[in-house]
């Protein structure tokens, strides 16, 4: 899941206060000069270059009989009813509005209006991901990029001095963090996040899981395909990485030594395996979080498709999740190692030698009590009743045409379906099927069965934190209008439409190296890219189709390099749980993953994601990428024996 963690730095005060600081003590001159001529309706704060409307209203007594409207050296149009006129304005710098009579050409009211300069709308996101760069990790961070912008929008609405600082304190809660959580969507979010993560909790600890492992390990005879059964369940595990890797590695440790598979290797295919899978699956602890970011991107652009259909259609430029899902089995087929793996994998089938450490182990019944329908009935409710409820939401708005045939109408269905209604349907189904189960079968009392839903729930309080502080920090940029900032130096620069997905892909992955957490990176970077390529696009004037799918690929790669950075991170926490839970050195494990990451990362780019961006189909891109990754292993492995294990 990649949520990051908290650790509390004594750098994130000093920061916070000296940006407090700053700001209280920077004391502006107010040069407002409030008429009583006249009175002025307004948003609270004026952003540069962006359109806003003002409404001015006189007394019937004081009405100019030939007023004009000047801003500077500038006369404003107006349009007039009665004592009300409205004024649509567009303001390049701060300055003063002035109401002039044209018969004695005498000012007789004037007002300063305060314009934030559109640069500072980057500050914010920008600020997050710096200190998170910095401090390595994202809640603090997220937390002083927000509260950066409410200083700017203090500013802003003409406050002064240290008032700045206390009403830039009170918006968070009250113009970012409540509003967000009032949102339907962003609760039903919230509410899917934490029943998923119960749910695993608790088909984690009646055995569920372990039957499904149970299943598959018999599989494996030789090293060959000891690896082949560890990565066959890293996809059966779908719908959780936590639970990925943590089940994996701790069922497949003894086996995998049984077979002289060394540590350094079940742990790369324990976290290749677990963030791939999960953040491409339809139903995972991740989806959640992706359609949220997703929905905050559309919204800036006024854009009507659900948010799991673009999701869904974003995932015919996913390169790097899926190419390393496959270069797995290239590696493991062809008998093939490079870098630091080699050796390591040599020494394992050779002399059986492996630097190991003491092992974290899940919680889970006695293995005779294993049984992998307990696992597998709740997961498969999930999956069928968010389909159905797909259907029935996405049915009231489209009536099944037969004459535009089958995939046609599914887009359409699934382009009316409620998403979040039908995720809630069905994470709710999923935690009583396992809740049934657990009780009919005696494996846990009620009593019992609770504490285990609550310890799920609990563990899914990180990626609450997350969301919560997204959602606050995308409405920020919203306001600030940072879309249109990005937009415009992407012009100004002449940077084309057609490279932003490379480099979305390469922010996106040294976001998450720095962080640990592709939570934090996805939730920083949506909000920015997706109305950045969207109406970079529309003013180059691309062919729509290729306009859209250019926006499609910038939704893929984001959260494709958020899962690369996380890979090649030694702080990223499924990264240290893969090592704990296979058993080997962590800092060996990263130096032994660091290169197929990479491999696989670079081959993604520049076989796939740039060329799809110029409009090449990826039904040939990701063949043609294929091959080269088996060039590459065939180019740069070197054969490493195969160790059969006879029982």
């Amino acid at each position: 899941m990649n949520h990051g963690s908290f650790r509390f730095k004594p750098v994130v005060v000093a920061i916070f206060i000296s940006l407090a600081l700053i700001y209280s003590f920077f004391s502006l001159s107010d040069n407002t000069q409030k008429a009583d001529e006249w009175t002025i309706h307004s948003p609270a704060f004026f952003i540069q270059h962006q359109s806003y409307e003002l409404e001015i209203c006189f007394p019937d007594t004081n009405i100019p009989s030939r007023p004009s409207f000047q801003f500077e050296n500038e006369t404003l149009a107006y349009q007039t009813d009665s004592s009300r006129f409205i004024l649509s304005v567009n303001f390049a710098e701060s300055g003063t509005l002035r109401l002039v009579d044209l018969e004695s050409q005498a000012t007789i009211a004037q007002e300063s209006i305060r314009v934030i300069p559109l640069w500072l709308s980057i500050l914010p996101p920008l600020i997050a991901i710096l200190l998170a760069l910095l401090l390595k990790e994202v809640f603090s961070a997220l937390l002083i990029g927000l509260f950066s912008g409410t200083l700017i929008l203090a500013w802003g609405k003409s406050h002064q001095g240290a008032s700045i600082f206390f009403h830039a304190l009170s918006d968070i809660p009250d113009e970012f963090i409540l509003p967000s959580l009032s949102n339907p969507d962003h609760l039903s979010i919230l509410v899917f996040s934490l029943l998923i993560g119960a749910m695993v909790k608790l088909i984690s600890s009646n055995g569920g899981m372990e039957g499904i492992v149970q299943r598959i390990t018999p599989l494996a005879r030789s090293s060959v395909s000891g690896q082949f059964a560890t990565w066959l369940m890293g996809l059966s595990i779908f719908f959780d990485d936590y639970a990925n890797t943590l089940l994996v590695g701790n069922t497949m440790r003894p086996l995998s030594d049984k077979l002289r598979i060394s540590r350094e290797k079940l742990a790369y295919l324990v976290d290749s395996t677990a963030a791939p899978i999960a953040s491409i699956a339809f139903i995972t602890t991740w989806i959640g979080a992706e359609l949220s970011y997703i929905q905050q991107g559309i919204d800036e652009i006024g854009l009507e498709l659900s948010p799991y259909s673009i999701f869904l259609d974003s995932l015919a430029y996913s390169f790097y999740p899926i190419l390393t899902l496959l270069f797995i089995l290239i590696i493991v087929f062809s008998k093939r190692e490079y870098g630091p793996m080699f050796t390591i994998e040599q020494k394992a089938r050779i002399h059986n030698q492996s630097p190991r450490i003491e092992a974290i182990e899940h919680s889970t019944n006695p293995r005779q009590l294993a049984k992998s329908y307990n696992a597998l009935i709740p997961v498969l409710v999930v999956v069928g009743v968010t389909l159905i409820g797909l259907y029935l939401t996405g049915s009231s708005q489209h009536q099944w045409d037969p004459t535009i045939g089958i995939g046609r109408n599914i887009s359409a269905i699934l382009a009316g379906a409620n998403t979040y209604q039908a995720l809630l349907w069905s994470s709710g189904s999923g935690v009583l099927v396992a809740l049934i189960l657990s009780i009919s079968q005696r494996i846990f009392t009620l009593s019992e069965s609770m504490e285990i839903l609550i310890e799920g729930l609990k563990s899914m309080m990180h990626a609450v934190v997350i969301l919560v502080l997204a959602w606050s920090l995308a409405r920020l940029t919203r306001e600030l209008e940072t879309a249109s900032f990005i937009t415009s130096v992407l012009i100004n620069w002449e940077v084309s439409a057609f490279w932003v997905p490379a480099l979305s892909f390469i922010v996106a992955a040294l976001v998450a190296f720095a962080t640990g957490s592709s939570w934090g990176t996805m939730a920083i970077l949506y909000p920015l890219m997706i109305p950045a390529i969207w109406n970079l696009g529309h003013q180059a004037g691309i062919d729509p189709e290729l306009s859209y799918g250019l926006f499609l690929n910038v939704v893929s790669v984001i959260l494709a390099g958020s899962v690369l950075g996380d890979h090649c991170s030694p702080i990223s926490d499924t990264t240290i749980m893969s090592s704990l839970a296979s058993s080997c050195n962590h800092l060996e494990h990263v130096r032994t993953q660091l290169p197929y990451a990479l491999t696989v990362g670079g081959v993604s780019v520049l076989a796939g994601t740039i060329p799809a961006s110029f409009g090449i189909s990826t039904w040939f891109l990701f063949p043609v990428a294929l091959l080269l990754l088996i060039g590459i292993v065939f180019l740069l492995g070197k054969p490493v024996s195969t160790y059969q294990h006879y029982k």
